[in-house]
């Protein structure tokens, strides 16, 4: 058997891998292992030298069949072997930032298959030009070529959606060659809600122009999306990010206000900060009740993106020091639970002693025992996602001693009643996921007492849309 052929078997392996990875562990919005993360960021850094390879081969096969380079196309199958192994590098690497960075969407999908296809074109064109002496062969060589050339253009215009926005090409386009393509002036998306109301008029836009990117309909990073008052209201993997009426407790507004230098702050680096006056706008829409029907004069004074600011927002810089000695009094029990719970339990910020524990990722290998393990931290928990552990109502009297939740996710565990009944007293709790779990009726009694709860999960529960339930809970039960 050739070398070549050899080889081209070799490296068919991990091209055939790649697609069994996007349909098995598809990208679904969760963040995972840290490890894998680290690796997916060179994923940007390695992806053009096989776009910038697979480019030059067409340039070398033409300039080579001049009479003054004769000698280019002599490189040319060295160039699509090292295209071949680099597109198919990237190509993982882009799959470990997909499935571990917390990203999901249909763009996201469609610009992972793109470089599937991609490593797939290249390695039938390497494989083509040892046989290329035949007619048939230059002729199939030819249009494979042709084939690499586009995907990987298509490929990399959605890369480039990824990262700049849906419009990226258009959005700085001159007037008169927007007017000539038929594109409407300014660049901006437009807004979907209807403007005579305070969020299509005010709100939305806002959303449209800094947010879609990541988190529209194309690209939801953490599972959140932006671009429908259902699912701005909904909220993300770590629950809602508006709470009408409570400017301090929504949590995109305390995004769009942390200094740059902070991890969490929104939008990520590199993009435009709203504006004060944006934020303005939401933080009085918040106040106001967050409501899709507020008039959209409802609001006296009110700023427009071209009026003088109303109120300065100020960010706050984090000092080292104050956040250490917050973080103190539990600091050597964290550190110790970290080692023991890799990536499952974090900081909520930079600058808060706040705890986050997310178990989901870890799957039945989670269980009561572990749950248990949690306890010298318990009341610094504000979120905590239990989703499809082994925890049962064994580990129900801890669950209530994490009084400060915010957001807590028995998703598809085997807790029962009595897990929601010990959670009596739970004063902070905006949101609980039951989804799949044997939870009855009986329950709604406890959880109707939770003076903050904006959100409870109940599909694929004894608890169905038709049976009748406390006034007070109306509108917060979703299936």
């Amino acid at each position: 058997m050739p070398l070549r052929t050899r080889l081209g078997l070799l490296v068919l392996v991990p091209i055939l891998v790649l697609p069994a990875l996007i349909v098995f562990l598809p990208p679904d919005g969760l963040e995972r292992a840290r490890p894998a993360q680290f690796l997916g960021r060179f994923h940007p850094l390695t992806v053009h030298f096989p776009i910038a390879l697979l480019l030059l081969v067409p340039l070398l096969e033409f300039a080579g069949r001049s009479r003054r380079f004769p000698g280019l196309r002599a490189s040319v199958d060295f160039v699509l072997a090292l295209a071949t192994m680099s597109s198919i590098g990237a190509a993982l690497l882009g799959w470990c930032l997909a499935r571990s960075g917390g990203y999901s969407g249909r763009l996201v999908a469609q610009h992972m298959w793109g470089g599937v296809f991609v490593a797939a074109a290249c390695w039938l064109c390497w494989m083509l030009r040892g046989r290329v002496n035949g007619s048939r062969f230059d002729f199939a060589y030819t249009l494979g070529l042709l084939a690499a050339v586009g995907l990987v253009s298509w490929t990399g215009y959605r890369g480039g959606q990824l990262v700049q926005g849906e419009n990226h090409l258009t959005e700085q386009m001159p007037a008169g060659l927007r007017k000539l393509v038929g594109l409407p002036p300014g660049g901006a998306i437009p807004s979907r809600s209807d403007p005579a109301y305070f969020y299509g008029a005010h709100v939305e836009p806002i959303f449209a122009q800094n947010c879609y990117s990541c988190h529209g309909p194309e690209k939801q990073k953490s599972q959140l999306r932006l671009d429908s008052y259902q699912a701005l209201m909904r909220g993300g993997k770590h629950g809602p990010v508006i709470k009408a009426g409570d400017v301090k407790g929504s949590e995109l507004l305390r995004r769009v206000t942390l200094p740059t230098s902070d991890d969490d702050a929104m939008p990520a680096q590199g993009k435009r900060r709203l504006s004060a006056n944006e934020v303005k706008l939401i933080e009085l829409w918040i106040a106001a009740g967050a409501s899709a029907k507020l008039p959209a004069n409802a609001i006296q004074g009110a700023p427009t993106n071209e009026a003088p600011v109303v109120a300065e927002v100020t960010f706050e810089e984090i000092d080292p020091a104050a956040v250490a000695q917050l973080r103190a009094p539990l600091g050597q029990v964290v550190a110790q639970l970290k080692k023991q719970f890799p990536n499952v339990l974090e900081y909520e910020s930079r600058s808060s002693a706040n705890l986050v524990v997310d178990a989901s990722m870890l799957g039945a290998k989670f269980t009561d025992e572990d749950v248990a393990a949690l306890k010298p931290v318990a009341g610094a928990l504000v979120i905590a996602d239990f989703s499809n552990t082994a925890v049962t109502d064994r580990s129900a009297a801890l669950f209530a001693a994490m009084k400060h939740l915010r957001v807590l996710r028995l998703m598809r565990t085997k807790i029962t009643d009595t897990s929601v009944l010990a959670l009596s007293g739970m004063d902070r709790l905006e949101s609980l996921d039951l989804f799949g779990t044997a939870v009855t009726p009986a329950c709604l009694k406890t959880v109707e007492q939770f003076p903050k709860l904006h959100h409870l999960y109940l599909g694929e529960t004894k608890i169905t849309a038709d049976i009748p339930v406390p006034e007070s809970l109306k509108g917060k039960l979703l299936f």
